[in-house]
């Protein structure tokens, strides 16, 4: 991790689960970290738990990515304060209670999308453009789902999990897709989708707790490993996807 120490990583959705956990290893691993999240005071909390030296690499910053406006602007904010990220971990994600087929269900379908898909896309474009104008070796972390590789058998399993598996599918394909786009464009910034099964955070709505209280489960902490992983990995070596699934997994 000697080429990442004091560089800069932006980690969306830090405020809790996955994104709190990558953050601490990435500081722990010597990286300055730029949490974002809706919910600041949270992000006060994460900073305030950390060894009393490491706190001043942990920045907080209040934004919630399924808003353009304010993906852009704390972006702007990060290239004229900070000149700008080395890692972008794309982990904010959210599910919804409800069934495609439900009516008037129109608002939480697109909470969905916006935060997993389009928060996806705006800050992941944002970072490019930036690591491509000061030409470094960035990497772009995507935080996918065993959920983008098989529609879960919710009918004897589990109530519905609507559209939260078709935005994992768009993330794969969106691995995918920046993968030839960063080629394209002569970067040295690679991208690597992470697709872990259940993970022991609040992402299930109450309504699904019942059902998964005593599913096997990997922790957070397991999916950080596997971010400094993807990270430690040579220049020219491109993890593209990593599958963590707990033992004893159902699915």
């Amino acid at each position: 991790m000697e080429r990442w120490h004091n560089k800069l990583a932006v980690v969306t959705g830090a405020s809790g689960g996955i994104g709190a956990a990558c953050a601490r290893a990435m500081i722990a691993a010597g990286l300055r970290v730029v949490g974002l999240a809706r919910r600041e005071e949270k992000l006060k909390e994460l900073r305030e738990s950390l060894p009393s030296d490491l706190q001043k690499n942990f920045i907080a910053r209040r934004c919630d990515v399924s808003n353009e406006d304010q993906v852009l602007s704390t972006f702007d904010w990060i290239e004229r304060e900070l000149e700008g990220p080395d890692v972008l971990l794309n982990n904010a994600g959210i599910t919804r209670e409800t069934e495609l087929v439900t009516p008037g269900n129109t608002q939480k379908l697109r909470e969905v999308i916006d935060t997993n898909v389009m928060g996806v896309i705006w800050c992941t474009r944002e970072a490019f453009n930036n690591m491509k104008k000061r030409d470094v070796e960035g990497h772009v972390l995507i935080i996918n789902s065993i959920a983008g590789q098989q529609v879960l058998n919710f009918i004897d399993v589990l109530p519905s999990f609507n559209i939260y598996p078709a935005s994992k599918f768009a993330i794969t394909a969106l691995t995918e897709t920046y993968r030839q786009e960063f080629q394209l464009h002569k970067s040295k910034v690679r991208v690597t989708g992470i697709c872990p099964g259940a993970v022991n955070t609040n992402i299930f709505p109450k309504e699904i707790q019942f059902y998964v209280k005593d599913m096997a489960k990997l922790e957070p902490a397991n999916i950080a490993d596997a971010v400094l992983f993807a990270l430690r990995s040579p220049p020219h070596v491109q993890i593209h996807e990593l599958t963590i699934k707990p033992m004893g997994e159902i699915f």
